[in-house]
């Protein structure tokens, strides 16, 4: 039984290499093209070659010629910095904004909190595409377009996010709460120095959440912000598809940097992430 249960384990881990592995493959391929010029791209394709960098020899202007030369053609830092500036404010405000609509949610009882927490959750089923019209016409009527508050606001509360955190509201001990109430602290006080400094799992989980999905937003940011100052970086990237000529290590020197954010916040972030995605959900 303990040798069956050994290679058990070790054939797992060994799948587990595998998939890893496969999941790794484009990154490190994007990565190792983007010191590489076109023609060793294409000639190393269909080869173990493609995964590897090329020689120094071989190398025309330094290995981070296609990321100086990327950054040259376009304003690929401005792009960045917009795109940090859309998803971080996006995330602050979030955070604040759904985790306390989570925890009225979780603990107040009030007329019609079940039907609420329902009309919130089917707003998960709506295409978000199919708002952007009213949506942009709203912007628009408030004068946000080209403004980061006409990126920002609209997507400030998020349905997902509210129920992670209320289902992970709902495991907290309570007792903390009364004991707390006893002490005399405020309802608000509460919130931010009992609950919030508890619950970084949840935290953590929907910042990644809302990272990832609005640092890849390519729809809203075409629509609301058509100015070139106004940028982001996933709009930016269209420029290196659609304007001629086409220098494909110069594409994956633009797509490397702008994958780095979101490995670097999942890298910070995972251990967190993983517990609150343990935690939430265990109650109804």
């Amino acid at each position: 039984m303990r040798k069956k249960r050994m290679i058990n384990k070790f054939t797992l881990y060994i799948s587990l290499v595998i998939l890893t592995f496969i999941f790794l493959f484009p990154l490190v391929w994007m990565l190792v093209s983007s010191l590489k010029n076109e023609f060793q791209i294409f000639r190393d394709m269909q080869s173990l070659q493609a995964f590897l960098p090329p020689a120094p020899a071989d190398v025309e202007g330094g290995y981070f010629h296609n990321y100086v030369a990327a950054f040259q053609r376009v304003d690929l830092l401005r792009y960045i910095v917009n795109s940090l500036i859309y998803t971080i404010g996006i995330i602050i405000f979030g955070l604040i904004v759904n985790s306390m609509a989570g925890y009225a949610l979780a603990r107040f009882r009030f007329p019609l909190a079940g039907f609420w927490l329902g009309v919130i959750i089917a707003t998960l089923i709506i295409p978000p595409e199919s708002i952007f019209l009213p949506l942009y016409v709203l912007v628009y009527d408030l004068g946000w377009v080209n403004t980061y508050t006409g990126l920002i606001v609209p997507f400030i509360a998020n349905a997902f996010a509210i129920f992670l955190f209320r289902q992970f509201f709902l495991d907290f001990p309570k007792e903390l709460e009364e004991a707390a109430k006893i002490d005399g602290c405020s309802q608000i006080g509460i919130f931010f120095r009992i609950i919030v400094p508890l619950s970084k799992p949840v935290f953590a989980t929907v910042a990644i959440v809302l990272f990832i999905n609005h640092w890849n937003d390519f729809l809203w940011p075409l629509v609301v912000a058509s100015d070139e100052s106004m940028r982001t970086i996933q709009i930016g990237l269209q420029y290196f598809m659609n304007e001629p000529p086409i220098k494909w290590g110069q594409v994956m020197a633009a797509l490397t940097v702008a994958t780095i954010p979101m490995l670097l916040i999942f890298a910070f972030l995972q251990r967190y992430y993983v517990q609150g995605l343990t935690h939430t959900g265990s109650k109804n």
